[in-house]
């Protein structure tokens, strides 16, 4: 089976890798270490199809080590025993670990030492944050170096190099359809090689116009992979966005998310959304989210694009309070602590003292409720943000009077 496009075209030098100026070129840190002579370990991280394994493997040709590629989830801990028994005959060599976000346990119970000794030299690849998902022992032995999604006129330069190298034969483009591959692309070199070699063997005679293209795909690649750092990221800037009242990004981190075809998570993020964020400064908006995923669920995609843009608008416009939600976290934050205390007496269960507000005027009566060690704590702190609040805030207030009022009656 021959090789996709993306592996013949891998650079096996520093100097061919597109992107990444930060990290290479001169007076850059990978380009220095070459230049020393020196390697230590790292991660590399960033989105798919940036050079992660393009760099690890050009850095050791460069430096002319010995090396072996594992894989976190493929590989068993046989294979790493086997790599860490030649790096002793060798003393010592290179391992390029790719999703090192994914290693288990007992992986890292053996790599752990080897990184340690100095046996093994490790550099590690991940589309994760490595400070959320790699093991905080590994990765104090690890240097950092985050690589930056690819502009279009690197994506450009990769796609002009594949046509220069003639891999495909007879291929005939044009650069208004090397542009807009490098445009779909969402900053993946590995996707516009892809879709152009795609192009390549699904046209008539290597021949490949714009209309063909568009043809082929009309849709542009974004990250998206649940479960990942680009999955997560997507959601936090939705919520973010609605939180900040920016209706047009909103829309925009919604429509990425319709485009998934993700509406589970687009219904679990607006229901806490709508509860944290929103709150108590618009109570409205709780049935009115509900009523959004129910129709949603009942008519489907592509339709259900219309009920979620509605709420989603009415929320990022709609006023904001979190009272409730930091309320019931300064509770928890008690309990955590150990801020409890019994209920008082008059509160438990069959108590002959308890006073039954019904039995009283405005169904209120002044007694204690908090444990006695807490009596006089205030969790709910209304915020004047609607209409609706502030009225709560009057009700307290009022409230609040009246048990002075009993005080000092008293």
């Amino acid at each position: 089976m021959e090789k996709p496009l993306a592996i013949l075209l891998r650079p096996t030098t520093l100097k061919d890798c597109l992107g990444q100026k930060h990290l290479i070129g001169e007076d850059k840190v990978l380009s220095n270490l070459v230049k020393n002579q020196k390697i230590f370990s790292m991660i590399l991280y960033g989105k798919p199809g940036i050079g992660k394994t393009s760099i690890a493997i050009s850095l050791v040709n460069d430096l002319n080590v010995r090396y072996r590629m594992l894989n976190a989830t493929i590989n068993d801990k046989h294979d790493f025993q086997v790599v860490f028994e030649e790096a002793k005959l060798y003393d010592g060599l290179v391992l390029i670990l790719d999703e090192i976000h994914r290693l288990n346990k007992d992986k890292q119970d053996l790599l752990l030492p080897q990184i340690e000794s100095g046996l093994i030299t490790l550099i590690g690849m991940t589309t994760s944050n490595p400070f959320h998902s790699i093991n905080p022992a590994i990765r104090s032995r690890c240097h950092l170096f985050e690589l930056k999604p690819m502009s279009e006129d690197d994506i450009f330069e990769g796609l002009e190099k594949a046509v220069k190298k003639n891999i495909l034969p007879n291929l005939q483009i044009d650069n208004n359809s090397l542009h807009y591959i490098a445009n779909v692309s969402g900053s993946d070199l590995r996707y516009a090689y892809n879709l152009l070699e795609l192009a390549y063997y699904s046209s008539k005679d290597g021949n490949i116009n714009l209309d063909f293209l568009k043809s082929l795909n009309n849709k542009h690649n974004f990250f998206h992979d649940k479960n990942e750092d680009g999955y997560y990221d997507v959601l936090s800037a939705f919520q973010k966005s609605i939180r900040g009242s920016d209706v047009n990004a909103s829309l925009h981190y919604l429509g990425r998310m319709l485009k998934a075809e993700d509406l589970d998570s687009i219904f679990r993020r607006l229901t806490v959304i709508c509860y944290e964020d929103i709150g108590l400064a618009n109570p409205s908006m709780g049935p009115k989210v509900m009523a959004a995923i129910s129709a949603s669920e009942r008519v489907g995609l592509p339709e259900a694009i219309i009920p979620l843009a509605n709420v989603v608008i009415e929320l990022a416009l709609s006023p904001k309070s979190n009272s409730a939600y930091l309320a019931i976290n300064k509770a928890l934050e008690d309990i955590d602590t150990g801020r409890c205390g019994n209920p008082p007496n008059h509160i438990k269960t069959n108590s002959k003292d308890y006073k039954y507000p019904h039995d009283y005027k405005n169904a209120w009566v002044n007694q204690q409720y908090l444990p006695d060690n807490i009596k006089n704590k205030k969790y709910y702190i209304p915020k004047e943000t609607s209409n609706y609040e502030r009225t709560l805030k009057q009700v307290q207030e009022k409230l609040e009077n009246l048990q002075k009022i009993e005080k000092d009656i008293e």
